[in-house]
């Protein structure tokens, strides 16, 4: 708990936080990479080179800040977080790196108001955070039976270029086998070697059922847009990976849960390549023969094919309750267009379902504010976030 002596100043830290947040993380990553490059082996730099993960440590700062004497809504990003950084192969080892730089980052933005006192006070709330996300994640590597950053050696058995920019890999082990179990909705930690000196490590989600004998990922090609550059794993990833290649992976995280063994009606909302965790929920309810009601809903922009249909259909064959949308947005906007929004066919789920989201930021607050709109309660709404949205409801 945080004494009596640092609260007043981690408080009057909210406004500052929320006003200099940005600037401070921004010096934060310079300064520690400068000292520490190769730390940038470990972080994602794209979303350096995009300035999201700046913002997504700023938002996390201030909704620390701002919450710290909240701790049940802490904890889902907690465990959010334990699972990215079990994902990267964090260890207790880096948190000094961090706590370093990220205090000398407030003294240099604050300047003259960042008083010894108020640097204590940080210091003090920094370690609070610390201790408890390595405890939880040493529990997490405990659980995982994975060594903190250990990747294994992963054969591609077979490539499907499922549309013009998305590639589905699936993947075994050298002797033929399924890498190891994982929950419908979790993610792995894919190594792209890039050159002799670099390495840069991306997330995918699993895209198919736990039941079949290998790991698929599914993988967009980011192309550069004027707001964010190229994706550099994305692109290796296509233009060096071929069937019968090899890459290194980590074992399976994420804490999206999915209560597979419930009766209630379960809605899987997508857009774009956000379907990839919903297919391995949909896929593990038909391998399992469920037969609850079933919503699988996804968007595409219009010049975009929805991709894996084969699988959809051979869902609807084998799953009694399931209903299958497809929408198309048309323009750069998700307001243009056919919008993804509740239809008729959404009412049964709306009464006592499990919504699952998963896509764009925009997507997922258009989501939310339309099924909050529509009555469904908060603590049945679940999204799969990568950025700072995943702390809109604590900012």
């Amino acid at each position: 708990m945080l004494s009596a002596t640092a609260r007043p100043y981690i408080d009057a830290s909210v406004p500052v936080l929320r006003e200099h947040g940005l600037a401070i993380t921004t010096t934060f990553y310079r300064s520690m990479f400068a000292a520490h490059p190769e730390l940038t082996n470990l972080f994602n730099m794209g979303n350096q080179a995009n300035g999201s993960q700046q913002q997504s440590l700023a938002a996390a700062v201030f909704a620390y800040a701002a919450n710290v004497d909240n701790a049940d809504a802490l904890a889902p990003v907690v465990s959010r977080i334990v699972h990215k950084h079990a994902a990267v192969g964090l260890t207790a080892d880096h948190y000094p790196i961090v706590g370093e730089h990220l205090l000398g980052a407030i003294k240099t933005v604050l300047g003259d108001a960042a008083t010894p006192a108020l640097i204590d006070a940080w210091g003090e709330a920094y370690w609070l955070l610390a201790n408890l996300l390595i405890d939880e994640e040493k529990k997490l590597y405990a659980q995982s039976g994975a060594e903190a950053g250990a990747l294994t050696r992963l054969k591609v058995v077979r490539r499907v270029q499922e549309s013009a920019d998305i590639v589905s890999y699936y993947l075994q082990t050298e002797d033929g086998r399924s890498p190891g179990a994982f929950l419908p909705g979790q993610y792995i930690t894919v190594e792209a070697q890039l050159n002799e000196h670099k390495r840069q490590l991306r997330q995918y989600s699993l895209s198919d059922s736990p039941q079949q004998p290998w790991w698929r990922i599914s993988v967009k090609r980011e192309t550069e847009h004027t707001v964010k550059p190229e994706g550099t794993v994305s692109n290796w990833l296509h233009t060096h990976i071929k069937e019968g290649d090899a890459i290194n992976a980590s074992k399976a995280f994420g804490d999206l849960q999915v209560d597979l063994s419930s009766a209630k009606p379960i809605a899987l909302l997508s857009a774009g390549i956000g379907i990839t965790p919903m297919l391995s929920i949909l896929n593990t309810l038909r391998d399992l023969g469920s037969t609850r009601q079933i919503l699988f809903c996804h968007g595409n922009r219009g010049t975009e094919q929805h991709i894996l249909q084969d699988e959809l259909e051979a869902a609807k064959r084998k799953l009694p309750g399931l209903i299958v949308e497809r929408f198309y947005q048309i323009g750069n906007a998700l307001s243009s267009g056919d919008e993804v929004r509740p239809t008729a066919a959404w009412l049964p789920f709306l009464t006592d379902g499990e919504f699952y989201l998963c896509g764009p930021a925009g997507f997922m607050q258009q989501q939310r504010q339309y099924l909050l709109d529509a009555g469904v309660s908060a603590d049945r709404l679940h999204r799969e976030v990568f950025g700072p949205e995943l702390l809109e409801h604590l900012i």
